[in-house]
């Protein structure tokens, strides 16, 4: 693993800037139509629970990430399969995020821009950044999360003077019952990005004091959590559900209704930028965590010597992941419904078990020496 050690506060930032994502922009929670912000609400509350067999788990073994632990826990092949198949599975979301990002731009900013030429220039600065080291990604994040809030502030405070605004929008509450709202928490919102944060895993014990690694990630989840669903709040009140669930990316559509005084109009540069950052960082964090995983699966020196063949294989993923960005959204709701429930939770608390099932017979028979 590499030498480094990032601090509370940029561990932080990595982590508020991840759950924001693409989750800032797209249409998150609509299945739950007007109640999607319950539903992200309650998805952080899952999230919270998840955290805690994560939590687990790390204070077991403080000093290994999660492929690590797992050989230690399921023995040393079957937590080999389970390390390669997490490698596979941050690589795969790497490339999601990074396609996502090109499709943004197309669609917004560059529409003569071939999508393989983005692709390909913000791989190249994700390995810059992964190259100089995990310090300066933590870094990073430490300056831009300051520019992500008050860019996110004063797109809000424009569209809440702007008019657009109606809370008839979110009425009548809880229209379609609980279900849906359940449901909707249960399959998208938790896994969605809050499950996802697994990939912190890989990452914890760079942290330069890990005792505070609890109230850390609880921040992080909660005030991202409550974020997002405002952000969701926001988008239903000035585009209305039928709108927004015709929308790709929800928030473009909420701030490109801005139009104060006939001068302060086209703001779609602020949610682009927003992404860039927030899809930057969720990026680089999965091909990072994949990146360590190989390293400690295969033995090697460093993440360094294998960032470059490795980003080619995300260039290629991101590209050929679907033939289209509809395609692109069809194949993630199906895919990640299958992939994150399995990944984010199933596994986790097996290895949760498996590790009290082992803690209980260890002691046994440290008892039994005693005896």
């Amino acid at each position: 693993m590499e030498k480094a050690k990032i601090s509370v506060i940029q561990l932080f930032a990595l982590m508020f800037m991840f759950d924001m994502g693409t989750s800032v922009v797209i249409s998150y929670g609509i299945e739950a139509k007007k109640d999607a912000w319950i539903a992200i609400l309650l998805g952080m509350c899952g999230g919270m629970v998840l955290f805690f067999i994560y939590y687990f788990l790390f204070r077991q073994y403080p000093n290994l990430p999660l492929t690590g632990y797992a050989r230690k826990i399921l023995g040393k092949y079957l937590g080999w399969v389970i390390g390669l198949l997490y490698i596979v599975y941050f690589l795969y979301v790497s490339a999601r995020n990074t396609r996502d990002f090109g499709d943004l731009l197309l669609s917004s900013t560059f529409q003569e821009t071939p999508l393989l030429a983005i692709i390909i220039l913000f791989v190249l600065v994700i390995c810059y950044v992964l190259y100089l080291g995990i310090e300066v990604l933590g870094r990073t994040a430490e300056v831009m999360i300051v520019i992500l809030l008050l860019f996110g502030a004063a797109a809000n405070f424009l569209v809440l003077i702007s008019g657009n605004v109606d809370l008839n929008n979110l009425r009548p509450f809880l229209e379609n019952g609980w279900k849906p709202v359940l449901t909707t928490a249960f399959w998208d919102t938790t896994p969605f990005p809050f499950g996802e944060m697994i990939v912190f895993t890989m990452l914890l014990p760079y942290l330069n004091q890990y005792r505070l690694v609890k109230k850390l990630w609880l921040s992080a989840l909660i005030s991202s959590g409550l974020i997002l669903s405002w952000t969701a709040t926001l988008n239903v009140t000035v585009l209305g559900i039928d709108v927004m669930e015709r929308a790709t990316f929800s928030t473009l559509a909420t701030i490109g209704r801005v139009n104060l005084f006939e001068f302060i109009q086209r703001l779609d540069a602020i949610v682009v930028f927003t992404m860039l950052m927030t899809v930057f960082f969720k990026a680089s964090i999965f091909f990072y965590g994949a990146l360590i995983g190989m390293v400690d699966l295969f033995k090697l020196k460093n993440h360094k010597l294998i960032i470059l063949p490795i980003s080619c294989i995300l260039i290629f993923l991101s590209m050929n992941i679907a033939t289209s960005f509809t395609d692109h959204l069809e194949e993630g709701n199906v895919a990640l419904q299958k992939l994150h429930p399995f990944l984010v939770m199933v596994i986790p608390l097996l290895l949760l078990l498996v590790a009290l099932i082992r803690n209980v017979f260890k002691k046994k028979a440290e008892g039994k020496k005693m005896g």
